[in-house]
């Protein structure tokens, strides 16, 4: 009987262990989850490139009877006085900002200050139509040294760490212009400055790659226009002791547009990194 009880038993065990290795051949274990990155949050960071501009600046003046220019004088100085400026510099600052994903959208709001450094002059020279062999000359001087940007971002994944994005917003920076007036018919000078921090517009497009530890590296191109800033002034003075002709206007006027490439990097605080089968 014994004899019978342990066979049995064997037989028990032996059925049992065919079961369990049948079993552990059909099962397959659940993947791993992999980790993939989040856009949502807040970011700091820098930035390094360069610009490339151009500016317009404008002198000109009014006809007075009781001034000190011919009728035929004042399109000349205007004609001199539309000038063209170009500058070009390396750029680059510290941004900040926060994006918001939503699925493989990322929707951003970012802003930035960087030196800017556009810097540039130019100068003209022309015969008085009435009174040859005697003229006059017009110069301009025009810069700005810092640029900030305040601008939405509006991008897709390429991948989850590849995001492309089209961006636009404010430009502001302090547009400066230094101008003068000379002339050899009776040493005439006149002078203005123009001080003036101006709201204006920039749009774009870039991408950035996320890699490990919340770090990223960007590449962006911007337009930005300042618009037009102008100033006035009347102290035109000439002969000696210096006669002043008040009655003569000048208006001079700036614009700057300029071209910005430059690459980055940001920081991304927080902000989870979701995992996904």
């Amino acid at each position: 009987m014994r004899k019978f009880l342990l066979a049995a038993a064997m037989a028990v065990l032996g059925t049992a262990s065919v079961q369990a290795a049948d079993l552990a051949a059909h099962y397959t274990k659940a993947p791993m989850m992999a980790a993939t990155y989040n856009w949502t949050g807040f970011y700091v960071g820098g930035n390094v490139g360069g610009q490339w501009g151009s500016a317009d600046p404008t002198t000109s003046t009014v006809f007075s009877p009781t001034g000190y220019f011919a009728a035929s004088s004042v399109p000349a100085i205007a004609a001199v006085g539309a000038q063209n400026v170009n500058g070009s510099s390396v750029t680059g600052g510290f941004t900040a900002g926060y994006n918001w994903q939503v699925d493989r959208a990322v929707f951003g709001l970012e802003g930035d200050i960087n030196y800017f450094g556009f810097k540039g002059s130019a100068t003209g020279s022309a015969l008085y139509p009435c009174c040859a062999p005697t003229g006059f000359t017009v110069s301009s001087q025009v810069s700005a040294d810092w640029l900030a940007t305040i601008r939405g971002r509006i991008g897709l994944l390429a991948t989850p760490s590849w995001l492309l994005y089209a961006t636009g917003g404010a430009a502001i920076a302090e547009v400066k212009g230094n101008f003068n007036f000379t002339d050899t018919f009776a040493a005439a000078t006149e002078s203005g400055t123009i001080r003036d921090t101006r709201v204006g517009w920039t749009a774009g497009a870039g991408t950035e790659y996320a890699f490990g530890g919340g770090w990223s590296l960007k590449a962006e191109y911007l337009y930005v226009d300042l618009g037009r800033a102008s100033a006035t002034s009347n102290n035109l003075a000439a002969f000696v002791p210096a006669i002043s002709f008040p009655s003569n206007v000048y208006t001079h006027s700036v614009d700057i547009k300029s071209n910005i490439v430059r690459v980055g990097v940001n920081y991304k605080f927080g902000g989870p990194v979701v995992a996904r089968y």
